[in-house]
């Protein structure tokens, strides 16, 4: 009798001797909240986007919580943001009391719709928090002309470019997550950046608030500790590597789905694509409200775990209409795995599994 079939996951961080030295070095030098390793790691990451400086916080989420904050974003003022995305943008727009103006994704690439945008613009709108999902830049130059104040969500699509700008090159301010599953693993933690240096000194008085000389509204306590730093400076040592590992295992995919029915990832004219996500989308499942799950359900009994790459549209949450492309992905959009800690032996059953599904 065989044994139970082992899963590949749908993500997995890629944690080398590299990672593991850097952790233990902290640990032997017994200074692991925030200290010079976190400085080193801030320096890193403003230098890898041009930009002058960031402050490193506790999570991506926490980092848009303090990106609203700095931008003086408060009550009766209103956020745009994309319905399809993860719930943290919404809930950093809640929690400063502002108003989240829910805007419809462009189906094609899974980004926010810039005249979806365009249209949404009030008199109120104080900021557009700009997810760039899945590895693909969002259309930066577009959303540019809007004339609203850009806060970069650069936690899946690190290195990417688009309409000849580089992801975090165009935001007044840029965020980053550094979640065990994002292109670079710290295990936690995030980070603001920005090109205006009056901006990261409200960001460093919001996330500590010991030995200043006055209290600063709404401070608290958001400093990474130097072991998430030590970790996510070796990751950003070898995120060039990384980068060519997903764009070698995209094209392997792309290879073995020609000809079959998934519409593949699109890069248009003047992007380039990460692939923090390998995206598909199924048409034929958009009048099946189970179909989504059955394929899920038939890839993990081949031991391969797919996911939804976006749990739950945030209109959904809101309980309001009107989304009819984040609606359709939500049902036709399905994510297998690719990450640079696959296998060659993990790779050839994930291309055997979609062949099986699709030839």
């Amino acid at each position: 009798m065989s044994g139970p079939t082992r899963m590949i996951p749908h993500s997995r961080p890629s944690i080398e001797a590299a990672d593991i030295r850097a952790a233990t070095d902290v640990l032997h030098s017994r200074r692991l909240a925030q200290g010079g390793i976190v400085d080193q790691f801030e320096r890193g990451m403003a230098a890898y986007f041009g930009l002058p400086g960031g402050v490193a916080v506790t999570s991506g989420t926490a980092a848009l919580e303090v990106a609203l904050r700095v931008l003086g974003i408060g009550t009766h003022d209103e956020v745009l943001l994309p319905s399809y995305v993860c719930a943290a943008p919404l809930l950093a727009v809640q929690r400063v009391g502002a108003i989240p103006r829910l805007v419809d994704i462009d189906l094609d690439t899974f980004n926010i719709d810039p005249s979806a945008a365009s249209r949404a613009v009030t008199s109120k709108t104080k900021a557009l928090i700009v997810p760039h999902l899945f590895g693909l830049s969002a259309a930066l130059s577009d959303l540019h002309q809007l004339g609203v104040p850009i806060i970069e969500d650069c936690a899946q699509t690190l290195g990417a470019v688009g309409q000849g700008r580089s992801v975090g090159s165009v935001g007044i301010i840029t965020v980053c997550s550094f979640y065990a599953t994002k292109p670079l693993c710290a295990g936690e933690g995030g980070m603001v950046l920005s090109r205006d240096e009056s901006l990261l000194e409200r960001a460093r008085r919001l996330r500590e608030y010991d030995e200043t000389p006055s209290l600063y509204p709404w401070a608290t306590n958001l400093k990474m500790t130097d072991l998430h730093a030590a970790i996510g400076l070796a990751q950003l040592n070898r995120l060039g590597s990384f980068l060519e590992r997903r764009s070698a295992l995209a094209e392997e995919y792309r290879s073995a789905l020609s000809g079959t029915p998934p519409i593949q990832p699109l890069v248009p004219s003047g992007h380039t694509h990460t692939y923090y996500r390998f995206v598909l989308r199924l048409p034929d499942l958009a009048d099946q409200p189970d179909g989504l799950q059955d394929l899920i359900g038939r890839f993990e009994t081949q031991g391969l775990q797919c996911r939804k790459p976006v749990f739950r549209s945030l209109h959904r949450y809101l309980e309001i209409e009107g989304f009819p492309a984040a609606e359709e992905a939500e049902r036709t959009a399905l994510s297998i795995p690719l990450f640079p800690a696959l296998t060659d032996e993990e790779v050839a059953k994930i291309l055997l599994a979609i062949r099986a599904e699709w030839s």
